[in-house]
């Protein structure tokens, strides 16, 4: 059983590199990959274009959003944990979130670029 579910946009060719690169590292199948674009999740207590425009993981039963969606993940691969785990002070969550808000505003453009 998986420790982590992450929802992603596969229709976002960003995020589907960056899903590829989270696939190949959970070498332990930790985390379950949920492509939004394809259809909706029932298990997912949060609004399909909501989990289009942010970033969303669930983590013990506690759904994240932004950075804290990432660290999540993060923490469920060894490799990346130590982030996860960094990101666990409100300090370092509050810059990684500040640092993903910026991302969300010039995301349309890369995505125009990756496509």
């Amino acid at each position: 059983m998986s420790e982590v579910k992450v929802w992603y946009d596969g229709a976002c060719p960003l995020c589907l590199r960056e899903i590829a690169l989270m696939r190949r590292l959970d070498r332990r199948g930790a985390i379950t990959f949920v492509d939004v674009a394809a259809g909706s999740d029932p298990s997912c207590p949060i609004d399909r274009a909501q989990l289009l425009a942010r970033f969303h993981a669930e983590e013990g039963g506690v759904v994240h959003s932004g950075a804290a969606a990432f660290a999540a993940m993060w923490r469920a691969i060894p490799l990346l944990r130590p982030f996860g785990l960094a990101a666990r002070s409100g300090l370092v969550l509050r810059l990684l979130d500040a640092a993903y808000v910026r991302f969300l505003r010039v995301r349309p453009r890369l995505q125009r670029f990756f496509a």
